[in-house]
């Protein structure tokens, strides 16, 4: 099945001389008499690098054959992560280089996306927060408020980031996996 060019909006898969692409960033210009041209950053589902493309009037560009699983994450060696569908009990082993900065988002049970392109799995798909533990914050100067305050906080995965005054070692704070920041405090 093909696309058009109008398809290509942030977050769509298609494939590109056999590999796939998530497209990034989006935008189109309309030309006179009806052209349009579309400027995208693309990132390879594969190996991860991010390409600037531009595609003109109607090209028609292939859809990926990517397919999704839920599964669990059982565990990490330091080079292979493992991951196991919970309906087939199939385990899956991914490279530490694929799953990348979502290591530090990931703690061992949580159920995650596995994404697929012919049959190997290429991306872990992360959940857009998800709550982890404070396992260290330091402890704040009574007073300094002449800014935000905000300090440091290491998490149970072993991250750190960066949280407002009140959080305290033992609270379980909500974290955005795109950017790595503190989103709320979590009740229990």
């Amino acid at each position: 099945m093909g696309l058009s060019i109008t398809d290509l909006k942030k977050g769509t898969i298609f494939a590109l001389d056999g590999v796939p692409y998530r497209v990034v960033e989006y935008g189109q210009k309309v030309m006179g008499r009806g052209g349009s041209i579309v400027n995208v950053r693309i990132k390879s589902l594969i190996d991860g690098k991010v390409l600037e493309k531009t595609f003109k009037g109607n090209e028609q560009i292939d859809s990926a054959d990517v397919s999704n699983q839920n599964v669990q994450y059982l565990y990490n060696d330091g080079n292979t992560f493992y991951f196991m569908n919970e309906d087939t009990f199939e385990q899956f082993e991914v490279s530490s280089d694929l799953v990348g900065d979502g290591a530090g988002y990931v703690k061992e049970g949580d159920r995650l996306q596995l994404q697929f392109f012919d049959g190997r799995p290429i991306n872990v798909e992360l959940p857009k927060n998800v709550p982890l533990k404070v396992t260290y914050a330091e402890n704040v100067v009574k007073g300094d408020t002449a800014n935000a305050v905000t300090k440091d906080a290491t998490l149970e995965t072993g991250i750190t980031i960066r949280v407002p005054a009140f959080v305290k070692t033992g609270d379980v704070v909500s974290v955005d996996t795109a950017t790595g920041a503190y989103r709320e405090r979590v009740k229990e």
